[in-house]
């Protein structure tokens, strides 16, 4: 997957900032599906100042998982744990399937690719596919994310 400018929520300009997605939405969007398929919404956390993304934890199809949504971007993945230092994220096909009009989903493959990266003349060379701006860059150096996933959902601050 290739990594877009911005995904990470770091800058090195104001204005080269991308908008942020509507969380009144999105909140809407899992409140509505969440429910259609007798689940139970049972937290809605808009992005905080070390996250990039919403979480939504629910319990839907006797599973409890948390819905994750990119704050910049309409990337949308689905996970059974989310913490500080690891995100494990699953398939669910039928709230993909009921998702995918509003959002792209991003399936596990894709979230698990390894990251890589070398070092160059005194910086980190990112070798993955991406547009990642240099404030992006120098904050994958530093928190040294494994893959794709733990860039598009970051704890980074």
């Amino acid at each position: 997957m290739k990594l877009p400018n911005g995904v990470t929520g770091f800058y090195n300009a104001k204005h080269n900032k991308q908008p942020i997605k509507d969380g009144k939405q999105f909140k809407q969007h899992c409140f509505s599906i969440i429910r259609r398929n007798n689940g139970k919404v049972l937290e809605f956390l808009e992005p905080q100042n070390a996250t990039n993304f919403f979480k939504v934890e629910v319990i839907v199809f006797n599973k409890h998982m948390h819905i994750l949504l990119n704050e910049h971007y309409p990337f949308l993945a689905l996970a059974s744990f989310v913490d500080f230092e690891n995100i494990i994220f699953i398939h669910e096909p039928e709230l993909f399937k009921q998702f995918s009009p509003f959002y792209k989903i991003l399936d596990m493959e894709e979230l698990n690719e390894p990251l890589y990266m070398k070092e160059g003349t005194g910086k980190i060379i990112l070798e993955s596919d991406n547009e990642l701006n240099s404030a992006e860059l120098e904050q994958i150096a530093y928190w040294k994310p494994k893959s794709v996933g733990e860039v598009i959902y970051n704890f980074w601050d």
